[in-house]
């Protein structure tokens, strides 16, 4: 039968096979079945759907990436395809274009197109060097009030560490951060007094009562160590927030001991890691002529047999950081395991890309149980090989125990924005 006949009301979907881990129970794939009452997964129902063996998972949280800088890459392609390319690029477009309207009408498409994919929350990093600040942070409350109830969204505050300082204009930026219930965030490389700017930050977010989200260590450089450092100060100062720490792409080129014990003391200090695959492989051991050496992943099979939670995230998406992408996690989850060698060994890798970063969110559910809403994407897969094999563009998207429109938005809505203005 064609199981995407589904009917509407209450009903039970016989047949489904869902990740053990996200019903809490150990192995691969498990056979079971999903009901649905009033928009609620719920007890058996009269009616069933044979649904064939079909992989169903939950709709997935997002928890790293970049709104505000999605879709420019028609007007401010990167260059050479490098980080310091990416760097300057996105800087000039920011300063040339970068209005209400235009961080909007992005940040806005990008939204519909994670929507369309089965994503339900997504934590966004927002360009925060004054006075971009108070240029993206009120779009950024609008969208989360027009969006609540399909996308819970969540944002932080991105500078380089060298712009942080406790007595200057970072200052306004972490009061506007909180005011609109927002997380504090930098970018950390080596700098001679890091660890002081980093016990300024831990001050200004404790004082705020905010969580941190760092970018960390974005670089193939072996010598680039300021994840030790945000360790080190985080725990030297008490902070009780949460803590999550994106990219350290460094630790995959350092020694192998010396990366360990680094990884020991992430443990210890209870952060959570969110690995970028696919922006990674794009930037990083990146030279021209050159082909890369490098994937740029971070160690992230090392970190899960410690309890370090693992998230992995989608980040940029068509801008200079990244030509491509589509907020589609169903595309992460592919090249994550294409990259990571996540396909053998452990089986509970599909936690990363819901429940995990869910929790490091701090959402109740990103799982499947009773109760939760039924919020999920059904696939026509029915083994890891099928659903790895193709992109899964036939998916159904569920929310509320109702399919969505699927449509996705024409990329020549934003034709208008691509001149500069």
């Amino acid at each position: 039968m064609d199981y995407r006949a589904l009917p509407s009301g209450d009903y039970t979907m016989t047949n489904v096979q869902v990740p053990a881990c996200l019903l809490g129970q150990q192995g691969d794939l498990v056979t079971t079945e999903i009901s649905i009452v009033e928009g609620l997964i719920a007890g058996p129902q009269a009616i069933a759907v044979d649904m064939e063996g079909a992989i169903v998972l939950p709709c997935f949280t997002d928890m790293h990436t970049h709104l505000d800088k999605g879709h420019i890459w028609g007007r401010s392609p990167n260059p050479d395809g490098t980080f310091m390319g990416a760097l300057t690029t996105v800087a000039a477009d920011r300063t040339e274009n970068w209005d209400s309207e235009d961080v909007r009408r992005r940040m806005e498409f990008s939204l519909r197109c994670a929507y369309a994919h089965g994503t339900a929350r997504i934590r966004t990093h927002l360009d925060s060097i004054p006075p971009q600040d108070d240029i993206s942070w009120p779009v950024f409350s609008e969208l989360r009030e027009t969006w609540a109830g399909r996308i819970e969204l969540q944002a932080v505050c991105l500078i380089g560490c060298d712009h942080f300082s406790t007595d200057g204009a970072f200052r306004h930026t972490a009061d506007l951060v909180a005011e609109h219930n927002g997380m504090l965030g930098m970018v950390t490389y080596p700098v001679d007094d890091l660890e002081d700017r980093l016990r300024g930050f831990f001050e200004m977010a404790a004082t705020r009562g905010l969580d941190a989200d760092f970018h960390v260590d974005e670089t193939m450089d072996a010598s680039s160590e300021t994840l030790r450092s945000i360790v080190d100060v985080a725990m030297e100062v008490g902070f009780d927030g949460q803590i999550v720490v994106g990219h350290c792409c460094s630790l995959s080129t350092q020694d192998e001991a010396r990366a360990l014990d680094t990884l020991d003391r992430v443990a210890e200090a209870g952060i959570g890691v969110v690995s970028l695959p696919m922006c990674n492989l794009y930037l990083q051991d990146r030279h021209a002529g050159r082909t890369p050496r490098g994937r740029g992943i971070t160690l992230v099979q090392e970190m899960v047999e410690r309890g370090i939670p693992v998230a992995f995230a989608s980040d940029n998406t068509r801008d200079p950081f990244y030509a491509y992408g589509d907020m589609d996690m169903i595309e992460v989850m592919r090249e994550a395991t294409r990259i990571g060698h996540l396909d053998h060994g452990r089986l509970d890798w599909a936690s990363a890309f819901s429940e995990t970063p869910a929790r490091l969110c701090g959402y109740a559910s990103g799982g499947i149980h009773r109760g939760a809403p039924a919020d999920f994407v059904i696939t026509r897969a029915r083994s890891w090989t099928e659903f790895f094999a193709r992109p899964q563009s036939d998916r159904i998207v569920m929310r509320g125990g109702e399919p969505i429109d699927r449509i996705l938005p024409d990329y020549a809505e934003l034709d208008d924005l691509m001149e500069t203005h």
